[in-house]
């Protein structure tokens, strides 16, 4: 089964108490001064429940760092936020930009390999997470007047003059007290020619999060024929579920080898990972919940998300020692390129004033029912 969307505050804020709502929780402003990341802007969000996530406008508006109280919920890369580079990349020049980060949103006109469609070259992963955003609005949480809700909305515009163009109207929401994010992404097309869109949300999980026993959580059974490998040109080796190449297999037991995290592997060490289509089942609410669950530190994370905006979640699993990483990716295509999805009549697209809104919720999940309810998904 879905889960809930995300509880209601779960702390009593009393305004008899403090003055300025930041002692509470809400959005602090800066910029970055040094290294790569020099003048790229950010945007903290303390939800005083104990998440914290830092948004990076010039980035797509997307989340890098992400903390539940001590602890890191995603990866970093080593190089981390850098200035973006809209208009420069060629190939898998995205990798040299990616920053790891809890979202890496890709597209809007292509997601995947870097390949040839139409006559156009299309490098991996598309132009959103080095486009910058426009601000339009950050709305503070204030616990004095009863508004507990705290807001990020930016727009980011993509194209070229004879288009195709695309607009994307970000809104990412907080509650005080409540340890989720809350996303909206609606697309319109302000052109007068169809727009090809593919768009895929690149959760990326790392340590503590992520270690040795951690399982992941979503209904989607390799007898079920919902868990299929995919080719990645990127990548040495396939996650095969009930096949088992890089150590990865169906194994024995109630939860398989491939819903198990393992300690960092020699094997894949390098341009070597293990990637596969997930198709979970929708839940009574018509929402799926996918997921990963650390019992150590009693701590998972979920993401709810409608199917009919996203029919395929990617597993990415690279367990390099130092480069320790796993992705939950919700896409409306494929990771081999838009011209297989045209050659599979799979290839979707925004006719001219047309538009498409995704909504889904990255939420943390400290408690035992919450821990509980995600577990039942392996069941």
């Amino acid at each position: 089964m879905s889960q809930p969307p995300a509880a209601p505050p779960s702390l009593a804020f009393d305004p008899t108490k403090f003055v300025h709502p930041a002692q509470a929780g809400g959005i602090e402003r800066y910029v970055i001064d040094d290294g790569a990341g020099r003048g790229i802007r950010a945007l903290c969000v303390n939800t005083g429940g104990g998440l914290r996530y830092r948004l990076l406008p010039d980035r797509g508006l997307d989340v890098d760092q992400a903390y539940f109280g001590p602890h890191s919920l995603a990866f970093l890369s080593h190089r981390g936020p850098s200035a973006p580079a809209g208009g420069i990349e060629r190939g898998i020049d995205w990798l040299g930009k990616f920053p790891g980060g809890l979202l890496t949103s890709c597209g809007p006109f292509g997601v995947g390999a870097p390949v040839t469609d139409a006559g156009e070259d299309l490098p991996l992963h598309g132009p959103h997470s080095n486009t910058p955003a426009e601000i339009e609005s950050v709305v503070q949480p204030d616990p004095h007047a009863g508004r507990l809700q705290m807001s990020v909305t930016g727009v980011l515009r993509y194209g070229r003059l004879f288009g195709p163009n695309v607009t994307l109207r970000r809104t990412v929401r907080s509650t005080l007290g409540a340890n989720a994010i809350e996303v909206t992404d609606e697309f319109t097309n302000p052109g007068n020619t169809p727009a090809p869109h593919a768009w895929l949300l690149h959760i990326n999980l790392g340590y503590p999060l992520v270690d040795a026993g951690a399982t992941f959580c979503y209904r989607a059974r390799v007898e079920d024929g919902t868990v299929q490998p995919l080719p990645n040109p990127v990548a040495r080796a396939r996650f095969t579920p009930g096949g088992g190449d890089g150590g990865r297999s169906a194994g024995g037991g109630a939860v398989p080898d491939y819903k198990r995290v393992p300690p960092p592997l020699d094997a894949h060490r390098g341009a070597v990972e293990a990637v596969a289509y997930l198709t979970p089942k929708a839940g009574p609410d018509s929402q799926v919940t996918v997921g990963l669950v650390n019992d150590v530190l009693g701590l998972g994370l979920a993401i709810d998300y409608d199917p009919t905006a996203f029919p395929r979640c990617v597993n990415w699993q690279h367990w390099g020692p130092g480069e320790y990483v796993t992705a939950l990716e919700p896409t409306n295509g494929s990771v081999e390129g838009r011209a297989t999805d045209r050659a599979n009549g799979t290839l979707d697209s925004l006719p001219p004033r047309g538009s498409k809104t995704y909504r889904y919720t990255i939420r943390v999940v400290s408690d035992a029912v919450g821990l509980d309810a995600l577990r039942t998904l392996n069941t």
